[in-house]
């Protein structure tokens, strides 16, 4: 795992630090990993900053679950009074649910109206799949070759980033993600030329194909933002097949990337099913699969899908919270102008530090590759490990990611204001200063 804690290195750690490692795995199995070589152990959240045990604050950079921040004081209050009123399934009829369908489908361009509810955004991806599956009458999916979907079997199965034990199947086809900075303005009509061909490879073996799923920013692929409208051609491709466009909004969604609630209206496209998750209640368990609805119909009509906690009163309230701190804070005009203040921001330190040989992004999500040295493609993991954790050093959280795990990743709560940038730029700065020496 990218910016993993080594468990090895177990001994090194300060005895207090270490005895809880310790503790933590005697119960918790080893799939439970922790970032940076050296473990934080937090205590306490506020807005863009995470405390530790010794009372020391650190700026987040990197958490995109607590959309509004940490401890949003509006949706722990709306959770606290919805939770002392009635919390109970979608199967009676309870307004606020009602509501907030409504209003969060009133954020999708009009084609795209209906919700279904779910706890995880893998949950959420796992239930687009079956939609789509039983929509086609086919099975095959086509991916991007280190994407990140989910942890349930199917989700897992989409999820090449996992590794290679995760589950393989014979329905998945995987495709290289564009890459704009290397394919320039063909990027788009490429990437649809291999979506197109790995159709037609499931075509021929009899599997069929059902869907393409992407999340429009490429997250895992290491981070793939401009120029916007590179989608295009592949939506075009998917539909002219029969298949549906699955768009992948649990990181880009909800203003992430800036200007828009959603990733994919940068690229001017329209997606058959869209899949939310994670930031949709500020750390609540919510998620959701928004579309058109006659996609929508005939699986909901023959299928006996519920789910007990999908939509539940006490998380539909911190959702509803979370519309509303992002549209009476007006958080979208802010994520667009802090977000290019922060790509500037980025660019000027590169611009001194060749070894960060490209800066890619949008909104308050970018990915900074690191190499080996000025002027050379060679991807350096182990110097992008140095620049996460040094900036940990420093109480600035950001962590690591793409195929080769030398793109730094930053993505910030969505309040990050324009005296935290200032705060993590001069930190940045001065990481890649002491580095450099």
């Amino acid at each position: 795992m990218a910016n993993g804690f080594d468990p090895s290195t177990l001994d090194s750690l300060a005895p207090e630090m270490r005895a809880m490692v310790q503790r933590r795995n005697s119960v918790l199995a080893p799939s439970y990993r922790l970032f940076y070589n050296e473990p934080v152990e937090f205590v306490r959240g506020s807005g863009v900053r995470l405390f530790d045990s010794h009372g020391r604050s650190y700026l987040d950079a990197y958490n995109n679950v607590p959309a509004v921040g940490h401890a949003n004081p509006r949706v722990a209050q709306a959770v606290c009074e919805q939770m002392s009123r009635l919390n109970t399934h979608t199967r009676y009829v309870t307004l606020p649910v009602i509501e907030y369908s409504e209003r969060l489908v009133s954020l999708f361009p009009e084609e795209l109206g209906q919700v279904i509810y779910a706890c995880t955004g893998s949950e959420a991806v796992d239930l687009a799949l079956r939609i789509a599956k039983y929509e086609t009458g086919r099975q095959g999916v086509i991916v991007t070759r280190h994407a990140y979907h989910g942890t349930t079997t199917e989700a897992a199965a989409i999820s090449p980033s996992l590794g290679p034990h995760r589950p393989t199947v014979r329905w998945v086809r995987y495709v290289d993600a564009p890459n704009p900075s290397v394919e320039g303005a063909d990027a788009g009509t490429l990437f649809a030329a291999r979506v197109r061909q790995a159709i037609a490879e499931l075509e021929a073996d009899g599997t069929g194909f059902a869907a393409f799923i992407a999340d429009s920013i490429f997250s895992s692929d290491g981070l793939q933002a401009d120029p916007a409208g590179f989608l295009k051609p592949v939506v075009d491709a998917v539909h002219a097949a029969g298949g549906l466009y699955l768009a992948d909004e649990v990181q880009p969604g909800f203003g992430r990337t800036g200007d828009a609630w959603w990733g994919f209206v940068r690229h001017g496209i329209l997606p058959d099913l869209v899949i939310l998750g994670k930031p949709m209640g500020n750390g609540m368990p919510i998620s959701g699969v928004v579309g058109r609805p006659k996609v929508l119909e005939r699986f909901g009509n023959d299928m006996r899908y519920f789910n007990t906690f999908g939509g539940n009163s006490v998380c539909i309230a911190a959702a509803n919270a979370v519309l509303d701190v992002i549209e009476d804070d007006h958080l979208l005009d802010d994520i667009a102008r802090i977000g290019r203040l922060l790509g500037e921001g980025l660019r000027n330190i590169a611009r001194d530090y060749p070894v960060l040989s490209e800066v890619r992004g949008a909104g308050l999500f970018y990915g900074v590759d690191v190499t080996a040295a000025p002027e050379s493609q060679e991807a350096d993991q182990d110097g992008a490990e140095r620049i996460v954790n040094a900036l940990r050093e420093r109480r600035v959280l950001i962590s690591s990611s793409g195929p080769e795990g030398n793109v730094l990743k930053i993505r910030p709560p969505l309040v990050f204001s324009d005296a935290d940038l200032e705060e993590f730029l001069d930190n940045f700065r001065a990481v890649m200063e002491d580095l450099s020496k």
